[in-house]
Formats: structure tokens, sequence, C-alpha cells
């Protein structure tokens, strides 16, 4: 199986605005370059991801991902991340990726026997394995074999919505549950967990961002 993943990313400039109370603007950047890295090198390394694509409006981003050997999609247009993920889904098409795994770029636990676990859930043709957050709201990972299977359905409640799109369609969904894939970043008390869980990558965002 050719499988790639995609990774959409925000403008690093302007990522973790919920994290402002506790967070300079130079510390957010500092924390959401560091948690696409952690994505990218994680995803890439896993045999049976083909590579990963990155898809975002944000040139610090685009290059951040290309000095870690991942493929890149200039977003253009109004921002809209489902019309974004399309976009990349059908790049990955013309490539003759036979499958697509989306993730956020804010999982700092995600590890790569979670990407292995996904495609071996995954590894039946016409099927879909989902993960959510830990309030079983969002979509943390969606797995579609082929590309495009089902609409993409991200926003708040997307986790219900995306099972749904798939139940109406007949295709068969495998859930996929993880308390390190659960976890993204994206509020005061999310960092607190992360500050308690992987209290290395935190410690180093003060020197990252003065530098």
């Amino acid at each position: 199986m050719t499988a790639w993943a995609i990774i959409p990313v925000k403008p690093l400039a302007r990522a973790k605005s919920r994290l402002s109370s506790v967070l300079t603007p130079e510390e957010r950047q500092a924390l959401a370059e560091a948690l696409l890295r952690h994505v990218l090198r994680t995803v890439i390394g896993v045999p049976g991801i083909a590579g990963a694509l990155v898809i975002s409006r944000d040139t610090r981003a685009l290059a951040l991902a290309r000095d870690m050997n991942a493929h890149t999609v200039q977003e253009g247009g109004t921002p809209e991340l489902n019309s974004a993920l399309m976009r990349a889904t059908q790049v990955i098409t013309a490539w003759r990726g036979r499958a697509v795994l989306i993730l956020p770029a804010d999982l700092p636990l995600l590890d790569a026997e979670d990407v292995t676990q996904i495609l071996r859930l995954g590894q039946d043709e016409g099927s879909i394995v989902i993960a959510t957050d830990q309030v079983q709201d969002g979509t943390n990972a969606l797995f579609t074999r082929p590309p495009g299977l089902i609409g993409y359905a991200y926003g708040p409640g997307s986790f219900n919505r995306h099972v749904a799109e798939a139940r109406a369609s007949n295709v068969p969904v495998h859930v996929y549950q993880s308390e390190r894939l659960a976890l993204d970043v994206d509020t005061p008390a999310d960092l607190d967990q992360l500050r308690r869980l992987k209290p290395e990558l935190l410690f180093s965002l003060k020197y990252s961002a003065e530098g």
C-alpha cells in the first residue's frame, strides 16, 4: 500500500492564539514549529508511509517542511481547511497514492506505533480509520483508502460528522483509540498536560523563541 500523510498548517506566526495568556507570540510560534517538526519526523520514519505533504499558505511552514524532506503545496485563495485538504488529496491521487492519512500539526505525543496501527487497521480497500481528541469532538487522525473516500468535514464536531458520512456511504469505519494521539495543544490546560508528559519540549521553547 502506498500511503501518504497530509498535514495542514496554519500560519505559524498566528498559531496557538488561545495560548496568548500564557505564552508570548514568539513562544507560540516556536511551539507551533516544534510540534510540526515532531509530527513530520514521526510520520516520515514509518514504513508504509511513502511521504508527507504539507499544505499551507505560510512560506515559513513550507520551507520548514521542505527542509525535513516533505513535499509541499502552497494554499491559495480564501483559507478553508476542507477545501485545502481536498486539493492535497487530489495531488496525492495524481501521484498514484493509494491512501491518505490526515494529521494535524500539533500532536506532541504522536508515536510511530500510532501510525503503524492506523495503517494496519486500514489495510482493506474501501475503509476508513479515525481517531478523535480528548473530548471526542475533533478529528486527530483520518485515514482513507482510497484517497477521497468521503468528503472532509473538519471543524467543531468533525469526529461525529466523519463517522456519519462514512456510514451513510456504507464505508466500514475503524475507530482508533490512543491517549497519545488524543492530545493536541490548543488551550492552557492542554499545555499543562504537555508540560507534565513531555517537559523537554517546553523547556526549549524560550531559547527557540529568543533565537
